[in-house]
């Protein structure tokens, strides 16, 4: 009988590079635009010092891109909003940093407060208001990067009475996100 194991028969699996995937340098997958928005989430040190406040209109910067994606830090004093809009062929991530922000969509009315991530794909269409007292402060990844953000009119985010309708594609909350 051979005590030895598989790994010991084989030899160290660092030993045979061929065999390692590369760690990526930048994010392809939906997971991995989740997690690369909670790790910038997560390090304040890295865009609290950029937010501005406007009171005429909603402030952004772009934080970071990379191949066929884009990274956006937006503030939102209280009463602002982006209106119904979609993101053309763009799937993305919003992430609340600070504050609460409300979205709205067809489906309902749901309440984002700091830590919620929504993902959403093409087609997906909503609008984003700070109906708070206070400032928030919202990540937004987009890939492929923003190149258009068709607005709609309001009641396209009102279902007529009596009647249940669905997006194109729906949204889904991240884990630990709030929910409807």
């Amino acid at each position: 009988m051979n005590s030895d194991s598989d790994l010991q028969i084989a030899g160290d699996i660092l030993e045979v590079p061929h065999l390692l995937q590369a760690p990526r340098e930048h994010p392809a997958t939906v997971a991995e635009f989740a997690g690369l928005a909670r790790s910038l989430a997560a390090d304040r040190s890295q865009w609290e010092p950029l937010v501005r406040y406007d009171a005429t209109s909603r402030w952004y910067h772009r934080l970071r891109s990379g191949p066929g994606y884009e990274v956006w830090l937006l503030s939102w004093v209280p009463g602002q909003g982006s209106g119904p809009h979609g993101h053309g062929r763009s799937s993305g991530v919003l992430t609340v940093l600070d504050g609460v922000l409300t979205e709205r969509t067809e489906r309902g009315t749901r309440t984002l407060a700091a830590g919620a991530q929504r993902v959403f794909a093409p087609g997906y269409v909503h609008e984003v208001v700070n109906d708070a007292l206070e400032p928030a402060v919202s990540l937004h990844v987009y890939h492929p990067g923003l190149t258009e953000m068709p607005m709609l009119p309001q009641s396209r985010l009102r279902p007529a009475a009596g009647t249940l309708t669905a997006p194109h594609c729906e949204a889904r909350t991240a884990p630990g996100s709030a929910t409807d």
